[in-house]
């Protein structure tokens, strides 16, 4: 077996054995913490946020540094960051960060890119105490990201391996808004949407300070809706159905 395949194949594998003995700690098994995730599920499905009013419309803006793209092929969350915002408005003061425990080798492309090594993931929370604390965090809000498929992605099976339960929150992209904008919008980079919008470019790749900059970005486009009209979330949703 070619090396890299055979990296890949222990780096999966390991991912796999991390999982299931974190699933199986105590901690992430404790009924209060059972119980406070039903009742948040059960809260997430009798709130309604669509009609909220856009300068009402609380959110939580969070962004996630991993080891690769694919976590059901092993590659592991090492970090998450989050803001909450009020509207357009932007709570620097209620932010949340932490790295994520990971027993995997941590490439050295990866290392440089985010500033994190290796060691640091040792001692680091494990993944179902992260989780835990960014629930308790986040509690029902809507989430919103920047190519939010990276997150949802790793969120859900996160959370269903670690906590044996779903991943129930609405996460909104970042384009759900740009395409006001421009209907025919393409993904691109974060740096490249924050040169445009002149939101200056700091601690990129870093979980929370990309979070702090997307937050930025939805501010600036959600100001951009209600001046075009939209009164909540549900009437863009119509909007940008009929242009499909």
């Amino acid at each position: 077996m070619p090396m890299n395949e055979m990296i890949q194949f222990f780096r999966q594998l390991s991912g796999k054995i991390n999982s299931n003995l974190y699933a199986g700690l105590p901690w992430s098994s404790s009924p209060q913490h059972q119980a406070f995730l039903r009742e948040l599920q059960k809260e997430l499905k009798q709130t309604n946020t669509l009609h909220i009013p856009l300068h009402e419309l609380p959110v939580v803006v969070f962004d996630i540094e991993t080891t690769g793209f694919y976590p059901e092929k092993g590659d592991q969350m090492i970090s998450i960051g989050a803001v909450k915002m009020i509207g357009a408005e932007m709570k620097a003061e209620e932010t949340f960060y932490t790295l994520v425990k990971s027993d995997l080798p941590l490439s050295k492309e990866i290392s440089e890119l985010t500033g994190i090594q290796e060691k640091q993931l040792r001692h680091a929370p494990n993944p179902a105490e992260v989780l835990v604390d960014f629930f308790k965090f986040i509690k029902s809000n809507i989430l919103v990201a920047h190519h939010s498929n990276h997150e949802l992605n790793f969120m859900r099976k996160m959370t269903r391996d670690f906590l044996r339960c779903s991943f129930d929150h609405r996460i909104v992209d970042t384009s759900f808004l740009l395409r006001l904008e421009d209907p025919f919008f393409n993904p691109r980079p974060l740096e490249e949407i924050c040169q445009n919008c002149g939101i200056e470019i700091k601690n990129r790749h870093h979980a929370l300070g990309d979070a702090l900059m997307t937050a930025k970005i939805w501010s600036r486009y959600l100001k951009a809706a209600e001046t075009k009209g939209f009164k909540d979330l549900q009437e863009i949703y119509e909007y940008l159905s009929k242009l499909k």
